[in-house]
């Protein structure tokens, strides 16, 4: 017995033993397969650590369980920057018996654990979850893939999913997603159990949002027919916030079309149920709130849907004697009945009929009432009513406003009854009118409230005639602290839409902010009106804008301004507009934006057409001046006070604006440059920002200037000016210009100063500086004296020449006619004296870095020493006079900071005096520099087409930057639902080691 009580126990251990071994023992072979079948079927960069892979058998018995910690998918260009998948973890499961015994693990189980999803698709339907290889691709990869698929359960945990689809005007954002399935994944049709939930965070099409911040359940089981592509939804629980249902029927694909038929409905009766999915009342005290009531929601969709065509549906909703309280307030909404049908038996949108015969609810005492009919959404045969009283002051013990206090009594009473239809000039019949009495609201945040707050407003059209359209807001103001502000607005006849109104008074703005505060912003100042405007539309239409009468005046006072948009802050001491019809004169403007100190006198003109036509210029005439101007605040949209970290971005010029602009400046600072007596004419017109008669004093000279800004391509911003420079300090305008530090980096070594007439032209970057790969100009530099020390240039010359005194060059008179082409600076042939030396210097310089240059020169012999005399001497048996001259050509290559310097015709100083020496008694020695020319420009050619290579490669880059930038407000609707998850894509995976499976990439 205890014999076999000691084999037994011995088999249990070995078995044991081999449980934890066999993760081990295979794991190298499992994970080798992993970065193989991921090597042939993903077409991106897959990121995981080898190190981060672990094996289990007792995690998924009798299952092997393979979890990969921080697994992250980066797809190809134009999704480099986007992560389609960020995981925690991956858990992958395979068959115990195909990895022991099979040639190929059977996968029968994926489980995703915490992490994000991020898909998008740009307008023209690429899509960055298209990750395979392209078929033809495959098929020309001779190793096929074995792996076997046999999934029976998968599951998901804590997952964050982005479908951001622009081809479609699609957005949906889901946070914390958990969802489990299990079933036969590789049958052609099986049933798979569902259970999901989840936050939905945004649902938004066609730029409206139709679902937000809601909270998701659901369990069912769905039938799956892949080889019909047909999907169906057996009896399941749903529930949206606290909002019952059940939904089941079924949707399929078999082609381009989506054939649908579904039956929804609620399944708890309770008022509360449907409740829950208004806005703000769905909160941590929804469970507390009072309610009673029934609710009855049912609701059919049928039919096919495709780009003409829309299933029918008919939805409808009933609540009876619906009531709800909150716990800590006095008074109840009673009384919430209504009935509603949204329905359409067509298959064309437009047939689409609203029906709400009953509507009414009791706030507290108040009581509302209404009803909608609306035929469809091509007559607009409408019938309407709503009427109502509201006691502000009992809504507040109904609904909780905290730090508000409201009074004053709210009448409305309207009704509408017809059709509408432009084309005939019939509108529905009308007869509403609102009446706001002794209005108050006081904020917690300041002691003052806003009084006397009255509104008197009627809509007339008795006979649903467009001409007999009257609205009549015959009062309105208020007062605050004794300062009121009262006006009055008359419009009629839809067609011409006439109006008459004015608007009389003061408000200081700080005080309204107290009362009424807004997020992220800080406003205060004073504001002064009084301004009468009459005229129509229909003279807008016509252009006849001298028909517009606008008059008044208007005083802005102590004015401050500050957001997050605009950190800086905006203050103005004081401003004054006149309005006339014709234009708005402003005759001060005493401010300061941001740091900077600015005013300006001036005017605008063609004011009403831009304010209220379609394609309206305003134009204008400005006179600007400041004693300092700080252009590096304005520059970026993150630019803050600290103007040494500023990022500078492509700047969009509006193309309705026609302005002439006179400016003058005592200091302009801009990127690292310090300007002095700035001024110039500037122009805006179509989008394109012209400079004409502008000069500034700057490093020690002056710059004149004339030219424009062209951005109307945000892809490719241009530019083109004629630069006059005069006097400007040659190693201050390297430390300043990027043009310079590329195409002249000797400068960093000369002093002195130099002139130059220079024109130029390109494409600016991402940040607002030339893209040196598009530079084109042409102009001559003109040095009157300079010198050069401390350079590797001169250091190698003179290592490799012997020759004396050349550690330091003075330079007089120098002229070097330049052209830039592409980003290739090209130095034409030019004299010059070198060391007392005649010399000729020609070369490129191209926008890499890179140099390429000649120099000829004629040396006395003298100068090459002692033993260079020595071996004249041997070659013509007598001494060499000194001051008889050697040409001597050099070629200058490399980067100026390491420079590669050779001689042209011998590759040692000894050999090319001999050589020379032998020209010279043959009577050939300029021929030598004549060689070494053509052979230096035959090898320039093959330099230029390499930099113009480059060229092309660099501004295409470039471009594709700026196509992004272009695209950022849809990306910035992105970022703002990624704010609603939490954790959204915290960070990307960071990369400690080699990328263990980097695959394919394009």
């Amino acid at each position: 017995m205890k014999k076999t009580l000691i084999i037994i126990l011995g088999v249990f251990i070995f078995l044991i033993a081999a449980a934890v071994a066999v993760p081990f023992l295979f794991k190298d072979k499992i994970a080798a397969r992993i970065d193989k079948e991921i090597a042939q079927s993903v077409n991106a960069k897959v990121i995981y650590d080898v190190d981060n892979v672990s094996l289990s058998l007792f995690r998924r018995f009798p299952n092997v369980s393979a979890r990969i910690k921080d697994f992250d998918i980066v797809g190809n260009a134009p999704f480099e920057n986007d992560t389609l998948v960020s995981l925690q973890e991956l858990a992958i499961d395979f068959n115990l018996k195909s990895v022991l015994f099979d040639d190929y693990p059977t996968l029968t189980g994926v489980h995703l654990n915490g992490g994000n999803v991020y898909i998008k698709v740009l307008e023209d339907g690429t899509a960055n979850y298209d990750i395979t290889f392209p078929s033809e691709e495959v098929a020309e990869d001779s190793t096929e893939s074995n792996f076997q698929i046999g999934v029976d359960e998968m599951e998901i945990s804590n997952l964050n999913v982005v479908y951001d689809d622009r081809q479609l005007n699609y957005f949906m954002a889901l946070g914390g997603v958990n969802a489990k399935g299990s079933g036969e994944f590789t049958a052609d049709v099986y049933d798979l159990p569902i259970e999901m939930d989840a936050l939905i965070a945004d649902i938004t099409y066609d730029d409206i949002s139709y679902i937000s911040n809601k909270t998701f359940k659901g369990e069912t089981l769905l039938n799956i027919d892949m080889e019909n592509m047909k999907f169906t939804l057996g009896e399941g629980n749903f529930q949206l916030n606290d909002f019952l249902f059940n939904l089941n029927g079924y949707l399929a694909m078999p082609g381009d079309d989506m054939e649908m038929d579904f039956n929804i409905e609620g399944i708890n009766n309770e008022f509360k149920s449907i409740l829950s999915l208004v806005p703000g009342i769905y909160s941590e005290s929804f469970s507390s709130l009072k309610t009673s009531g029934t609710m009855d929601f049912t609701g059919k969709i049928k039919g096919i849907y495709n780009d003409d065509k829309i299933p029918s549906f008919d939805i409808s909703l009933k609540v009876a004697d619906g009531m709800f309280q909150y716990p800590d307030l006095p008074r109840p909404v009673k009384n919430v009945n209504i009935d509603l049908q949204v329905k359409n038996d067509t298959d064309n949108i437009d047939n689409t009929s609203v029906s709400i015969p009953t509507f009414n609810l009791d706030f507290g005492s108040n009581p509302i009432s209404g009803k909608l009919y609306l035929s469809d959404l091509v007559n607009y045969t409408i019938d309407a009513a709503l009427k109502g009283k509201l006691d502000l002051e009992e809504l507040t013990s109904i609904f909780p406003i905290e730090g508000i206090a409201l009074k004053g009594n709210l009448n409305v009473d309207a009704t509408a009854k017809g059709r509408y239809d432009s084309v005939a000039g019939i509108i529905p019949a009308i007869d509403a009118k609102l009446l706001l009495a002794n209005g108050y609201v006081k904020s917690s945040e300041y002691p003052a409230p806003i009084e006397k707050l009255n509104v008197n407003a009627s809509v007339q059209n008795p006979s649903g005639s467009m001409t007999d359209f009257l609205v009549d807001l015959s009062q309105f103001g208020f007062e605050l602290e004794g300062e009121a502000i009262n006006g009055n607005m008359k419009i009629r006849d839809f067609e011409k839409l006439i109006w008459d109104g004015e608007i009389k008074g003061g408000v200081d703005l700080k005080k309204i902010l107290a009362i009424f505060p807004m997020n992220d912003m800080t406003m205060e100042g004073r504001i002064q009106a009084d301004i009468n405007t009459k005229g129509s539309y229909a003279a807008v239409e016509a252009k006849q804008y001298n028909q517009l009468e606008t008059r008044g005046s208007m005083d802005i006072s102590n004015f401050k301004y500050s957001s997050t948009d605009i950190p800086q802050g905006i203050q103005i001491a004081k401003a004054k507009a006149e309005f006339t019809p014709e234009r708005i004169n402003l005759t001060e403007f005493d401010s300061k934006i941001g740091e900077s100190p600015l005013q300006a006198t001036g005017s605008l003109s063609n004011y009403m057409e831009y304010f209220l036509g379609e394609n309206g210029t305003l134009k204008g005439q400005l006179t600007m001046n400041s004693t300092r101007f700080n252009v590096n605040e304005w520059m970026s949209e993150d630019a803050s006070a600290d103007t040494t970290s500023t990022e500078l971005s492509v700047i969009e010029l509006p193309k309705n604006i026609d302005f002439n602009m006179s400016v003058a400046a005592n200091e302009v600072l801009y990127d690292n440059l310090n300007l002095k007596e700035v001024k110039g004419n500037m122009s805006l017109k179509d989008g394109v920002l012209s400079f004409s008669d502008a000069s500034m004093k700057t490093m020690g000279g002056m710059i004149a200037l004339d030219g424009k800004y062209d951005p109307s391509d945000l892809t490719a911003p241009a530019f083109n000016f004629n630069l006059n420079i005069a006097e400007l300090s040659i190693s201050e305008a390297f430390k300043s210009f990027n043009t310079i530090k590329a195409f002249a980096p000797i400068a960093q070594n000369l002093t002195g100063k130099f002139n130059s007439n220079l024109n130029f032209s390109g494409k600016l970057g991402q940040d607002m500086m030339p893209l040196l790969a598009s530079l084109d100009g042409k102009g001559l530099l003109k040095v009157a004296e300079t010198a050069l020390k401390d350079s590797k240039i001169l250091e190698g010359i003179t290592s490799l020449t012997k020759l004396k005194d050349v550690n330091t060059l003075q330079l007089k008179n120098v002229s070097i006619p330049i052209t830039i082409e592409n980003g290739v600076m090209d130095v034409k042939p030019f004299d010059v004296k070198l060391w007392d030396y005649q010399a000729n210097i020609q070369g490129t310089a191209g926008f890499d870095g890179s140099i390429n240059y000649l120099i000829n020169m004629l040396v006395p012999a003298g100068k090459f020493g002692a033993q260079a005399n020595s071996l004249l001497a041997s070659i013509t048996g007598t001494e060499m006079d000194e001051n008889s001259t050697i040409p001597l050509a050099l070629n200058l290559s490399g980067t100026y900071n390491s420079p590669k310097i050779s001689l042209a015709g011998g590759s040692s100083i000894e050999s090319l005096l001999a050589n020379a020496l032998k020209a010279r008694v043959s009577g050939e020695a300029q021929g030598l520099q004549t060689k070494a020319t053509e052979q230096f420009n035959a090898a320039q050619d093959s330099m230029k087409q390499v930099l113009k290579a480059k060229s092309e490669i660099a501004q295409d880059s470039a471009k594709k930057q700026l196509e992004k930038q272009v695209d950022v407000a849809k990306d910035k609707a992105v970022d703002e639902a990624k704010k609603l998850l939490k954790g959204f894509f915290p960070k990307s995976t960071p990369v400690a080691k080699p990328d263990t499976t980097t695959v394919n990439k394009d």
